[in-house]
């Protein structure tokens, strides 16, 4: 417990380090919220044809030849995602029914996780890579780390091992920015190309797909963050 308490407690670096979790936090809420809502007020905003978000990625599913992925509809609000396993597009009912803007735009951008997938795009298959290890990983990293930080002194070795996996979170979290972010590249890029959005509409597109990606660097420099402060504690102790 004297551990913990002098690692998450004094010291000028704790208290830096603290400052900057809780100014990453701080920010990642406001990002959060900034999605939800921009993505809620372009709900409201209906794309010129009408397409439902289910039309929108069968068009670009069929506009990439690609054949062989299954679109469902999956419960919950931005629970959107590909899945390169079963090959599954699952969008949700706001998605897959709605015809605004935001629903136009969120199943295009899912849309370019198959096209990546399809034409083996490197970043998507070293984040699918990772999948299955950083599932182990996110299981027993909180507890290595927990350990290793109450046995620091005397088994810092623990404490490695534990920055090992946390890299892992990390790696993932870095790795999918570029995912992301190509992915909505080639969302936007088709949506106009389609006409899908107008001249008036396809900034709501961008708009919302930007403060999308937001999140996921929020993410990563929270990780990174976090990662450095276990290296900081376990440097610390080899002195």
């Amino acid at each position: 417990m004297q551990n913990l308490m002098m690692y998450f407690g004094g010291g000028s670096e704790s208290t830096l380090m603290w400052g900057l979790f809780i100014a990453l936090t701080l920010i990642s809420m406001l990002v959060s919220s900034n999605v939800n809502r921009k993505f809620k007020k372009y709900a409201g905003i209906r794309t010129e044809g009408g397409l439902t978000g289910r039309e929108v990625a069968e068009m670009m599913l069929r506009d990439n030849d690609i054949c062989d992925v299954q679109i469902n509809m999956v419960k919950g609000t931005l629970t959107d995602h590909y899945n390169p396993t079963n090959k599954t597009l699952n969008l949700s009912p706001e998605v897959y029914n709605g015809t605004s803007v935001a629903a136009a735009a969120v199943a295009a951008h899912e849309c370019g996780h198959a096209v990546q997938h399809a034409v083996g795009y490197a970043p998507l298959g070293m984040r699918s890579a990772l999948v299955p290890v950083v599932s182990f990983s996110s299981k027993w990293v909180s507890w290595v780390l927990l350990g290793g930080l109450l046995l620091v002194k005397t088994f810092p070795q623990l404490l490695l091992v534990g920055i090992g996996l946390f890299a892992l979170t990390t790696l993932f979290s870095i790795i999918t920015l570029p995912v992301e972010i190509n992915a909505s590249a080639r969302a936007l890029k088709w949506i106009q190309h389609r006409d899908i959005t107008s001249t008036s509409t396809h900034q709501y597109a961008v708009s919302a797909l930007r403060s999308a990606a937001y999140t996921y660097v929020m993410s990563a420099l929270t990780s990174l963050a976090t990662l450095a402060y276990y290296v900081m504690i376990y440097l610390g102790e080899r002195k």
